[in-house]
C-alpha cells in the first residue's frame, strides 16, 4: 500500500498543554498478545521495524512471561535479538525474577512489571493479593535498578474493575506510591476496562500529586470501550502528563468488557495531538501504512477511525 495522502488537521494550540508528548507504543506487545492466531516471529519483527520507521521512540517489544500464560509471546527469545539493534527504546514485560533473567540475558535495558489496583484482578491475573504481588515485584525492581535498568510499573484497574465496580482514588494512590517507593522510574495508569471519564482522570492525577507522585513519572493507558480514550487523554495532558500509551491501529482488546474496542489507537492519538500543535515526532502517513500492513496480516481491517479515514479501508 502507498502511504496515503493526508488531509491533516490544522494545528490550533490550546493553553496549558505540553509542547511535546512521548507515545509509548504498545501494539507489538499488548496488542498482539490478544490475537487468537499465532503471528509469525518474522512478521512481529517487521512490525516493530516499521513502527520504528514512523518516528516512534518507545516501542514495547514483547513479554518474558511463561508461554503457558501468553502463548502469543512465546517467541520472546527469538524476537528480541531480531530487533535489539534498532535506534529506539524497546521495553519488555517481566512478571518475576525468572522473566527478568531472560530479558537481561538478551540485553534488555528497559523492563516493566504489571500490578493491579484491585484485589479481584490481582487474584485473577497473578493469583495473589495486591500486597503479595507487590512483594513479588520488589526483588525484580531492586535487581533491575541495581543494573541501571529502567523500570516501568503498570497499574491495571485504576478506574474500574469488572468484579468490584468503580475503584476508589485512595486505593490507586496507595499502590502507585508503593511501586514508586520500591524503585520504579515510571508508572502507567491503566483504564483496563475503559470506564474512566475525564473528571475521574483529573481527580486521580490530583490525588497522586498531593501524595508526592511527580506527574513527570506518570503515563496514561486508556481503553476506548465507551469512546472516552481521547477525552481522558486530553484531561491527563491538562494535568501535565506527557507520556501516553497507545497501540498502532488500535490493536488489542479487553477480555473483561463486552464490546470493548481495545487500546487507544496511536493514529487517533497522533491526529488529535497534531491538531493541538503538540509534537510527537511521528509520521502519521507511515504509521497508517504500517497499521494497514499489519491488519492485512491479521486478516481484518483496523478499528482505528483515523486509519480507516486515511486509508479507505473497508469494514
Amino acid at each position: 500500500m502507498n502511504t496515503p495522502e493526508l488531509g491533516l488537521p490544522m494545528p490550533v494550540p490550546a493553553n496549558g498543554l505540553p509542547a511535546r508528548v512521548r507515545i509509548h507504543e504498545v501494539g507489538a506487545r499488548d496488542g498482539l498478545q490478544n490475537e487468537k492466531a499465532t503471528v509469525p516471529t518474522a512478521v512481529k519483527a517487521e512490525f516493530v521495524r516499521r513502527l520504528a520507521g514512523t518516528g516512534l521512540t518507545t516501542i514495547e517489544a514483547t513479554s518474558f512471561v511463561h508461554p503457558k500464560w501468553v502463548p502469543q509471546l512465546a517467541d520472546a527469545e527469538e524476537l528480541y535479538p531480531e530487533i535489539s539493534g534498532l535506534p529506539v527504546s524497546l521495553p519488555v514485560l517481566v512478571p518475576n525474577e525468572k522473566g527478568l533473567d531472560r530479558a537481561l540475558a538478551l540485553g534488555a535495558r528497559r523492563v516493566a512489571v504489571f500490578a493491579s489496583a484491585t484485589e479481584s484482578f490481582a487474584r485473577a491475573n497473578l493469583n495473589r493479593t495486591v500486597d503479595e504481588a507487590l512483594a513479588m515485584f520488589e526483588p525484580v525492581v531492586t535487581r533491575a535498578k541495581g543494573q541501571d535498568v529502567h523500570v516501568r510499573g503498570y497499574l491495571s484497574m485504576c478506574f474500574g474493575d469488572p468484579w468490584e465496580g468503580p475503584v476508589q482514588v485512595p486505593q490507586v494512590v496507595r499502590v502507585c506510591r508503593a511501586l514508586l517507593d520500591m524503585g520504579c522510574d515510571e508508572l502507567s495508569l491503566g483504564d483496563t476496562i475503559g470506564v474512566a471519564t475525564p473528571g475521574h482522570v483529573t481527580a486521580l492525577l490530583g490525588a497522586l500529586s498531593e501524595a508526592g507522585v511527580p506527574v513527570s513519572a506518570l503515563g496514561v493507558h486508556f481503553h476506548d470501550t465507551y469512546g472516552q480514550a481521547l477525552a481522558n487523554t486530553l484531561a491527563a495532558l491538562q494535568q501535565g502528563v506527557t507520556t501516553v500509551d497507545a497501540s498502532a491501529g488500535g490493536l488489542g482488546g479487553c477480555p473483561y468488557a463486552k464490546s470493548a474496542t481495545g487500546n487507544l489507537a496511536t493514529e487517533d492519538l497522533v491526529w488529535m495531538l497534531r491538531g493541538l500543535g503538540i509534537d510527537t515526532g511521528v509520521d502519521l502517513g507511515r504509521l497508517v501504512a504500517t497499521s494497514v500492513w499489519m491488519a492485512a496480516h491479521l486478516g481484518r481491517p483496523s478499528p482505528s477511525r483515523t486509519v480507516r479515514a486515511l486509508s479507505h479501508q473497508e469494514s
